[in-house]
């Protein structure tokens, strides 16, 4: 099972609850994954202390031009969606930070004057620790190519019983790039109302990518019931609940685990994913009646 971990914010959480179920059900005896696709501030080494094993770069391809074969015509520059081409007086210029290496360019120019070379946009680490396979991707310092990272990131993982992701924050194409191929979605809010503005947001975009998915609440004795009020309104099933304990924020400073720091709380992370698996499977059984009684 792939299970992605998000939220409409940052800060609400996502690391603490991916850090911590990866650990619970790697010492249930699974064999766990946990993928950090956060890769603009991946932080999940923080409390995984991983041994790193090796690193491998990210590159995406860009455009080169091959001058003595170019006319200049401008065509790159018109169908270039991301403005990183400009003809200026018949001479292509490519702003490569710019480039999505769609391709665009070299598929329309008139002349195939154009080749493709790659660029280093972000590196992939895997290791291990505490029995958890862990795997990140660090974006370089000004990239804007998240989403060829965060590929690079799934492509490292291979067969396990469970992958947990730690996406990034947001509802943004680094989000769903995360979270597009997940098998449920976990939703980590808060209960204020800019925890609740931003739910809504993340609610959306996953029943627009149609994938099954819970929220989860951290800190959810402060606020109010506004967010549990709307999870009600929309049956969407709440599976977390974490408290506002001094302790955890304590724990989290030091870089320590919560069911390391406060090993009752164990049990609170092996409850969510009970819940967890029960709507996966129950939501699987509903698609294979509708798929039966439809014949598609």
């Amino acid at each position: 099972m792939r299970l992605a971990i998000a939220s409409g914010k940052g800060g609400t959480g996502k690391t603490t609850i991916a850090a911590n179920l990866a650990l619970t059900l790697a010492g249930k005896g699974k064999t766990v994954q946990l993928l950090d696709c956060d890769v603009e501030e991946p932080n999940c080494h923080i409390f995984l202390k991983p041994e790193i094993e090796k690193a491998a770069p990210v590159t995406v391809l860009i455009p080169e031009v091959i001058e003595e074969t170019c006319t200049g015509c401008g065509i790159c520059a018109d169908v270039c969606e991301f403005k990183a081409i400009a003809v200026i007086k018949g001479k292509v210029l490519i702003f490569r930070e710019l480039c999505h290496s769609c391709g665009a360019c070299k598929l329309f120019c008139p002349e195939d004057a154009f080749l493709e070379v790659p660029r280093e946009v972000g590196i992939i680490e895997e290791g291990k620790a505490n029995g958890v396979r862990f795997i990140h991707g660090l974006l370089n310092i000004g990239e804007l190519m998240s989403p060829a990272v965060i590929h690079g990131v799934k492509e490292a993982a291979d067969e396990a019983d469970i992958a947990i992701l730690d996406s990034p924050p947001g509802t943004s194409c680094p989000v769903i790039a995360a979270v597009k191929d997940a098998d449920f979605v976990l939703l980590v809010t808060e209960p204020t109302p800019f925890g609740l503005n931003d739910l809504e947001l993340a609610v959306g975009m996953v029943r627009k990518l149609d994938i099954p998915f819970a929220v989860a609440i951290n800190r959810s004795d402060i606020g109010n019931e506004d967010v549990k009020e709307y999870c009600g309104r929309e049956g969407i099933e709440i599976v977390l609940e974490i408290p506002n304990d001094r302790r955890i924020a304590e724990a989290y400073s030091r870089g320590e685990v919560v069911i390391h720091a406060l090993p009752e709380y164990q049990k609170t992370f092996e409850t969510c994913w009970t819940k967890i698996t029960g709507l996966h499977e129950n939501g699987l059984q509903a698609k294979q009646q509708v798929k039966t009684a439809t014949g598609r």
